[in-house]
């Protein structure tokens, strides 16, 4: 714990408080808030601008009407802000005065009466917002390199994420990719945090339990990826090779695809009798279905968004007791002793086969107890940030 006293946190998020897959930041918020921070999380800005298409006019259309909501509690000490934005703002400096305007407008009417807050962002679209609301600290969590990602303007994006770094106290990046990029243009304030994983919450998966009827029905060995599908950040055609060259291995998939993703290499995997696309389980029951796997699968793609990234799933697993194989991630270079690694097909498949035979002597399972998961753990990590926060509002008080 710091000395930091709790109070207003106003958070920019790049999800919706409601998508049903948790991030950084709704874990974030809801940690900052169980320590008695108030915490105004404001869903996504929109960094990708929207086409004319069924998906994202539904988008907008949901987001005019939550826009008219003022910020309410939906938890305890989480208040959720649905900012009312004209689309193009990044690119129209008219529309982006407009849209920081009457966000800055709403923000300050909720912090009436709760003093000044820290800001805390994984976005770099908000620094107008913020000018004069008179922050003690502004920090940018940087978790993914969102330019690359298809649809968004890499070039605006990363003009704007420049002046964000510029202006912000702190910048907490969770990979030695991401890393090395804010650090070239914020080198004093930059931070290297690793992602981690609500440990306590995945370590259920080592109880033991029912499986869940959907999950149970399905003969072993299990190969489980969690999360999702995604044909951008999933080498959908290593799994689909392993798929065919051991089918006795079932691959569970718990997870949609993308919105929007009507991928060829999903079809042709859910053909496969040993593929199963199980869809969106909640938060709550992951645990279960984590209790049935043999082995944790991270087959992610390797490009340049991939490169910064560092999953979060690769703790949870760990927290659950499953050992774990990956493509080569740049960021999980330094946990090589905590799964295996494997580029190719070939390779895969004899490390899935050798974390198989480990599973079945009972001894993948990392102790609970053990250093590296009591370091990346929600409460750890937490300690670690808002002390270097509290080091600096002190300072500057």
């Amino acid at each position: 714990m710091t000395d930091v006293g709790p109070g207003p946190v106003v958070m920019f998020s790049t999800a919706d408080w409601y998508w049903p897959y948790w991030t950084n930041k709704q874990h974030t918020a809801v940690h900052l808030a169980g320590r008695g921070y108030e915490v105004l999380y404001i869903e996504s800005v929109g960094i990708r601008p929207p086409g004319l298409n069924a998906i994202d006019v539904r988008r907008i259309a949901k987001r005019l009407w939550h826009g008219l909501r003022p910020a309410h509690e939906v938890r305890r000490n989480v208040w959720l802000l649905s900012p009312l934005t004209i689309p193009f703002g990044h690119r129209v400096p008219a529309i982006q005065a407009f849209n920081a305007w009457q966000l800055r407008r709403r923000i300050r009417s909720w912090l009436r009466r709760r003093g000044r807050p820290i800001v805390w962002t994984y976005h770099p679209y908000m620094t107008d917002a913020v000018d004069d609301l008179a922050p003690e600290s502004v920090v940018y969590h940087c978790v993914d390199n969102l330019g690359v990602i298809p649809g968004v303007d890499q070039v605006a994006y990363d003009r704007e994420e420049k002046r964000l770094l510029a202006r912000a106290d702190h910048v907490f990046a969770t990979s030695p990719a991401l890393r090395d990029r804010c650090a070239a243009t914020a080198t004093a304030t930059t931070h290297y945090f690793a992602n981690v994983a609500d440990v306590d919450h995945f370590a259920t998966s080592r109880l033991s339990g029912e499986l869940p009827g959907d999950l149970a029905a399905i003969p072993e060995p299990r190969l489980m990826y969690v999360g999702v599908i995604s044909d951008f950040k999933i080498d959908l055609g290593l799994i689909d090779e392993i798929a065919a060259r051991r089918p006795g291995w079932h691959i569970v998939f718990i997870g949609d695809e993308r919105e929007g993703q009507k991928s060829p290499a999903v079809a042709r995997l859910a053909a496969r009798a040993n593929v199963h696309f199980l869809g969106w389980r909640p938060y709550e029951q992951l645990p279960a279905y984590l209790r049935g796997a043999a082995v944790a699968l991270l087959p992610q793609a390797i490009n340049d968004y991939t490169r910064a990234m560092f999953p979060m799933k690769f703790f949870e697993y760990l927290s659950a007791g499953r050992p774990v194989v990956a493509t080569p991630l740049p960021a999980l270079a330094e946990f090589g002793a905590f799964h295996r690694t494997a580029s190719n097909q070939p390779d895969f498949i004899a490390a899935i086969a050798s974390a198989l035979a480990e599973a079945e002597s009972g001894n993948a399972a990392l102790p609970l107890d053990h250093p590296l998961l009591r370091t990346y753990s929600w409460q750890a990590r937490l300690d670690q940030m808002l002390a270097i926060v509290d080091r600096q509002i002190t300072s500057s008080g």
